[in-house]
Formats: structure tokens, sequence, C-alpha cells
């Protein structure tokens, strides 16, 4: 029975040589590919933006006052020429004073008194001082018409005479500046016995210049207010706009009159709008990971009909995309399928259940997809998210076909 055992030999030898021939043959790598198509393409640049109203106007105190308190509430419409708040002018109203302060004023109202006594003790002196040289200078141009005195002499006394007037009368005036400054000093310790000391016809009526809603209240209560204090914010709050900050080399490729789309505003379907203005200077802005950017800020006009977006309000945010470039009929493959070789763009193309790299021109691209002007044709598949395991003639395993 020897036969038997050579013939187990060399049934296992056969089994060892066939299981290392399969552990050397060329394994299939297994790889997703998509094919190639026609279809729409477009490019846009996406950006976050917002919505505001295109005209809105601060109603503010024309005067410094005390502002009544405005009944106004925020979404109210109003009307142009409609009565917005009623001020009453700082001069109109008496100020209460504490202990304090009282006391402050009342010391000023003794500090004027001194300094007027003091004025009116000044006068009887430069009277004197007028009477004096008033005498003198009689004196002085008798003995000059007479050729007694040297010209001189009689100038001199001229000149005294005149400043003794001058004198008196700034003296004179003195005493009245002292009286209005006790005058005032008194008026502000006095007491007031009412708030109101002018009639109604005193106050300032402050109206609305435009016809629209009330977007904010800034002064609610009533309350002191200066002049240019902002009282009401108005707007017509159907005419909105969107503002959207976008990267100045972003911003070159974005022309007036443009395409806009957007998306998640909170509606069920994306609105559109055109390009107003692209606003010709930038700014700096730091991102959110702290990098210093040139943004531009570009204005779009929201052209779907306004009961589409009704419920969208001032500084709602949006998501907008502009239409930079768009075909109907383009040949494209998704934009993973793409890698850089020889300085240029290529492809691996799945011919039979091999990969061959087919270098490729590429015209316009977007995130997913890229148009393809030269090396392909309509319905070749290409592999998606080639790494560095494909090849040129690398076996092709199991697919995942997916759609592009």
């Amino acid at each position: 029975m020897r036969w038997k055992r050579w013939l187990g030999i060399l049934s296992v030898f056969v089994i060892v040589a066939l299981l290392v021939a399969y552990g050397f043959r060329e394994q299939p790598v297994p790889v997703e590919v998509a094919a190639v198509a026609r279809g729409p393409l477009r490019v846009t640049i996406e950006e976050e933006g917002k919505t505001r109203v295109t005209d809105r106007f601060v109603v503010s105190a024309p005067v410094a006052g005390f502002a009544r308190r405005i009944h106004l509430e925020v979404d109210d419409p109003v009307k142009r020429g409609q009565l917005i708040v009623v001020l009453e002018p700082q001069a109109q109203r008496s100020v209460v004073l504490d202990a304090r302060t009282r006391a402050e004023a009342e010391a000023r109202v003794r500090q004027a008194e001194a300094a007027l006594a003091e004025a009116v003790s000044r006068v009887p002196a430069a009277r004197a001082d007028v009477t004096y040289w008033e005498a003198q200078f009689v004196r002085v141009e008798k003995l000059q018409r007479s050729g007694d005195l040297a010209r001189e002499v009689y100038d001199k006394a001229l000149a005294d005479k005149r400043r003794a007037e001058a004198a008196l009368v700034s003296s004179e005036r003195a005493v009245a500046v002292a009286r209005a400054e006790v005058d005032a000093a008194r008026v502000a310790v006095t007491q007031p016995t009412r708030i109101n000391l002018r009639p109604e016809g005193d106050l300032v009526p402050v109206s609305s210049p435009v016809a629209g809603r009330v977007l904010r209240v800034m002064h609610k209560s009533e309350g002191p207010v200066i002049a240019g204090d902002p009282l009401v914010e108005l707007a017509n709050a159907r005419a909105l706009e969107v503002e959207v900050e976008v990267l100045s080399a972003d911003a070159v490729r974005i022309a007036p009159g443009g395409e806009v789309i957007l998306e998640r505003w909170g509606g069920s379907a994306p609105l559109t709008g055109k390009v107003r203005t692209v606003e010709p200077a930038g700014f700096t802005k730091v991102s959110a990971l702290g990098v210093e950017e040139q943004r531009v800020r570009v204005i779009a006009d929201i052209t779907s009909p306004e009961e589409e977006w009704s419920r969208l309000g001032d500084a709602y945010r949006v998501e907008a995309s502009f239409v930079v470039w768009k075909a109907d009929d383009v040949l494209q493959v998704p934009a993973s399928a793409l890698f850089r070789h020889r300085g240029g763009w290529a492809v691996f193309v799945k011919e039979g259940d091999r990969a061959r790299r087919r270098e490729v021109k590429v015209g316009q691209r977007n995130g997913l997809a890229a148009q393809i002007l030269e090396g392909l044709k309509e319905g070749e598949q290409v592999i998606r998210h080639p790494d560095d395991t494909i090849e040129e003639n690398t076996l092709l395993g199991v697919r995942t076909v997916s759609e592009g």
C-alpha cells in the first residue's frame, strides 16, 4: 500500500503549491467608480449673509430736554407726520435740588453777592478820579492856551482824564455784571413749586419723517435726553436687501446683475436674487481661526415674490450662493476623481478590470464636479478618490457604482 502513502504526499504538495500560487497572485483593489456624464453645471461662491432694510430712519431728539413716554411698540405701523414723542425743552423744567447741590448753589449766591459789593465799592473811587482829572485838565488847558505850558503836559493831562473816565465806565459795567451773576445764582437755588413752568405751546413735538414700521424703540420710558439722542428707528420692513461679506479674491469674480441663490433661510425652497452692487472698498476682518482676511460687502436684491419670504425680517441669516458661471449641457466628472499629474490634471479610467491613467483638460469646477474639455468621453467610468494603491494597469476589484 506504499502507493497510497505516496499519493497522499503528492496531494499535500499539490495543495501547498496551489495555496502559494494563490497567495502570490495579483489581488484586485476595490474602488468606487462614477460615469462620465453630461448635465448642468453651476459654479458658485458661497458665503453667509444677512438681510437688512434698504432705508432705515433714526428719529433723534432735536433739542435737549425731557422726553415723555413713547407709546409705540416694535412692528407698529406709523404714518408720515405721525406724532412719535413730545419733548419738554430743558429750560421748561425746573430742577429739584438735593441738600448738597442746594448748599453749593447757596455758596455761589454768597460769592456773587460779595463780588457785587466789591464792584459797587469801586465806583465812588472811580468817580473821584474822574472829578480830579477833569479839574486838572481845565487848569492845564488854560495854561497851554496862554503859552505858559508845554504841549506834552497838556497831552498827558488829557490822557489821564480819559483814562479815569474809562475806569469809571468799566467799574459801572462790573457792577452790572455782578448783579446779573447774583440773579443767576439766586435762580439756581430757588426751589420750584411746580414742574411745568411754561405753557403747552412751548413743547416740542417730534413726528415721523416717513411711513413704515417701528424696528426699535431706544428710549421707551420718559426721561431726560440730550440733543441727538436716538429715540425710535423706523423703516419699511418689506423693503429688504441682502448683505454678504465675501473674500476680496472672490469679489472680483462677482458682477452687478449676477444671479444669487439664497438658501437655508428657514423656508422650504431657495429664494432667487440679483447682485445690485459690489462695494469698491474692502475692509480687514479677523476670521474665527484668528486669520486676517480682506473682505468686501456685496449687496443683493431679493427677486422672488414677496409672499415667499414674507416671514423674513431685518438682520435675518441667509446663505448666499453667487452664480459666476453655469451651463446646461456640460461633460463632467466628480471633482474627487481628479489628481495632479505632470503639472496638469489626470484621472484613472476603468477599462475592463484594469485602471488606465488618462490626462485630461479641465474647464470650470465647483466643489463637487469638474468640466472636462478633452481626454474623456461620455459613458466612460472614472475612479473616485484614487489613492497610492492605484497605478497604471492596477487590477480593480468589486466596485460601488454611485451617481456623479
